[in-house]
């Protein structure tokens, strides 16, 4: 068993292995490696393969309780000073990297059909193994400074992938703005890390924490002080995460391939930022602010999200919006202190959320044979309906992470974000009425989806709302990278089911979509007995023990009434149209277009941050251009003068030259009589 322990780094180098092994073929033998294409693509999913089938073995040795096993190196020292580097397998880290390497496999297994015909489908592989790997290491990071070494590496993995299809204007600029947001957020991160560090003196996550708080408790730094550190680094994953108030970039990465939605806005890169809070755990528990402030901001994003869901049109920035709300969820359960409740919640919803994005793409994918490669159409709900003849498999699993995300029973969401409210109710009313109102928004706008997509008439032919929506998109039709050629080739009448390849992927999915909840039941909480709070103990029969029916039926039915409560609305809206949705919009439109524009947060960034900074920009211009540079030419010119005048002083005799210093001499000597 300890060699399977001594092998684990095998489990980030292997992803790294096929992309650079692919990365090295595009660049010197780029249309060789092109031509062996199926070649390349099954080698990478391979090496990940196996790197899957080492985190199971390392889930389940940690299961059977092997104690945590942490291997270190020495990187760099200089005196006293010493980084150290290497990877740790705990509880925590087996969870991830299970969780990180089945939705990446599986991702890439659905990436075959998808990008089957696009000429960039080796380079993308290439890509999602960089990815994969770069993930991979952070999860098994021992230390905050590996931590944040890796967490670059993932927003770099991140700016090439929101930005594959680069030559689209949309697509360049929303990888732009996903890494500027992120470097927001990151260097508050690199701020608060270097503070704890000069405080604690380590980058250890246990050391940190107890060493902080015993300075605190001493006096010798001040809590103020010590909050500030912490919360510094909680902007790390604020922007990661999505979180209020630099959440603006995750619908935007939308323009990247929905494989790429699937693993970065479900799984990895925005569980990274959880994750690391989970990391900081040690650290926060100890400032109330701090934890306050993760809490509060949670709370809020999960609200935020929500409200701007529920009238999107297009179909993956729905997903991305509540993405944005249930990363909400985690974040506010870590601030109440719900530690198992917020990881648990990250798990099931990595499962089902990367079902629901993939579902999308092959939405998408079935819609493309119709209306072309056009996003304003394919992406658009107004322009589906009654996909679920045409491609059962696709509307089932859809169905199915609806209902999980939704909190329905028995399925894996409603038992993670049942605990969430449970906790939250317990620790902060308020908190607790926030997650509740939020939770029957999230079953309202998911079945709006799922009714808009998928029951009803196909509304793809109708060549009127194909032109409303070209109008309404406007410059965005180019923007999106809107193919003419197109409209040059006959397309389907109706669109049709995904090929093997993805529809695998989301039967795949559905299985802990289902069933991964059951492990996180409040009479048998076995997830929590897995995977808990640092420093804490928990006895699941005492749990259990203590467990109270007549409690869980009043939490779990509320939160279940709320969510019903939704799921009627929409399907009085969207199925019966017993209920006008177009009259309610046209009745509280302030509130409509609010919600539609997005809070109108990309309006007054653009105004405040974007135009303000090139307001400074043209100041800036202004003092160089009439300071700084009028100081170099006023230098030159008073050179040039002066340089013009002496000129003549120097004729070359000698008696002129003695008479320049007799003249001299004879000033100084007057000047000094006088003085």
């Amino acid at each position: 068993m300890e060699l399977l322990y001594e092998y684990a780094w095998l489990i980030p180098v292997l992803p790294l292995v096929g992309a650079m092994l692919v990365g090295s073929g595009l660049i010197s033998f780029n249309k060789a490696t092109n031509g062996l294409r199926q070649l390349n693509a099954v080698a990478i999913v391979s090496l990940l393969g196996v790197a899957m089938a080492l985190s199971f073995a390392l889930l389940w040795s940690q299961i059977q309780g092997h104690p945590t096993y942490t291997y270190t190196l020495e990187w760099a020292s200089a005196g006293d000073f010493q980084l150290t580097m290497g990877y740790v397998i705990d509880p925590l880290t087996a969870m991830m990297l299970v969780i990180v390497t089945t939705v990446a496999f599986l991702v890439m297994i659905y990436t075959d059909g998808y990008m089957s015909h696009d000429p960039g489908y080796v380079r993308f592989y290439s890509y999602l193994s960089l990815f994969s790997s770069s993930m991979l290491g952070l999860v098994v990071s021992p230390n905050l400074l590996q931590v944040y070494v890796f967490w670059e590496l993932v927003g770099m993995c991140s700016y090439l992938l929101i930005g594959f299809w680069y030559d689209r204007p949309a697509a360049a600029e929303a990888c732009q703005k996903a890494f500027v947001v992120n470097r927001v957020g990151d260097f508050g991160l690199l701020l608060g890390m270097l503070g704890i560090y000069w405080a604690t003196g380590s980058f250890e996550f246990d050391i940190m924490g107890e060493n902080l708080a015993d300075l605190v408790n001493e006096g010798a730094i001040a809590g103020s002080l010590a909050a500030l550190f912490a919360v510094l680094v909680f902007l790390g994953p604020v922007a990661k995460s999505a979180q209020f108030p630099l959440h603006v970039w995750l619908p935007d990465a939308m323009e990247g391939p929905t494989p790429i939605s699937a693993l970065i806005h479900a799984a990895t890169m925005v569980a990274a930022g959880v994750f690391l809070v989970a990391r900081m755990y040690p650290v926060f528990e100890h400032i109330p602010i701090a934890m306050d402030t993760i809490a509060w901001t949670g709370a809020l994003t999960a609200f935020l999200g929500a409200s701007i869901a529920i009238t999107q049109n297009d179909i993956k920035k729905g997903l991305a919006y509540s993405t944005i709300s249930q990363l909400g969820y985690m974040i506010m359960a870590m601030g109440i202190g719900a530690y198992s409740a917020g990881l648990f919640h990250l798990m099931t919803h990595a499962y089902f959320k990367a079902m629901l994005f993939l579902g999308s793409g092959s939405v998408i994918h079935g819609m493309e044979a119709v209306v072309g490669h056009d996003p304003v159409l394919a992406q658009d709900m107004r322009l589906m309906g009654g996909l679920r003849k045409y491609m059962p498999i696709t509307s089932t699993t859809f169905l199915i992470g609806t209902l999980a995300i939704c909190g329905i029973p028995p399925f894996a969401g409603f038992w993670s974000k049942d605990e969430i409210l449970g906790s939250a109710f317990a620790a902060n009313p308020a908190l607790w009425a926030i997650g509740w109102g939020t939770a029957g928004i999230t079953a309202f706008y998911m079945f709006r989806m799922y009714f808009s997509t998928f029951e009803g008439e196909f509304r793809g032919n109708d060549e009127t709302i194909r032109q409303e929506l070209r109008e309404a998109a406007g410059v965005a039709v180019a923007g999106h990278g809107h193919d003419d050629h197109d409209h040059d080739h006959h397309h389907a009448h109706s669109p049709h089911e995904s090929p093997l390849t993805m529809t695998f992927a989301l039967m795949m999915l559905a299985i802990p979509s289902i069933f991964v909840g059951l492990l996180g039941t409040p009479f048998a909480n076995y997830f929590e007995a897995f995977v808990h709070a640092p420093g804490e103990v928990f006895d699941m029969a005492e749990a259990a023990a203590e467990f109270e029916w007549s409690e869980f039926a009043l939490m779990a039915g509320s939160s279940v009434g709320v969510g019903l409560i939704g799921i009627t609305l929409a399907s009085l809206m969207y199925v019966s149209r017993q209920i006008d949705a177009s009259a309610i919009a046209k009745s509280i439109q302030p509130l409509y277009q609010f919600s539609l524009n997005k809070w109108y947060f990309d309006e007054i960034y653009d105004s405040v941050f974007v135009m303000g900074m090139r307001r400074v920009a043209r100041q800036v211009m202004e003092v160089d251009f009439r300071v700084v540079d009028g100081a170099v030419n006023l230098t030159g010119f008073v050179t040039l003068i002066t340089g013009e005048g002496l000129k003549y002083l120097e004729n070359g005799r000698a008696q002129f030259y003695a008479l320049i210093i007799f003249g001299a001499v004879l000033g100084f000597v007057v000047f000094s009589g006088i003085a």
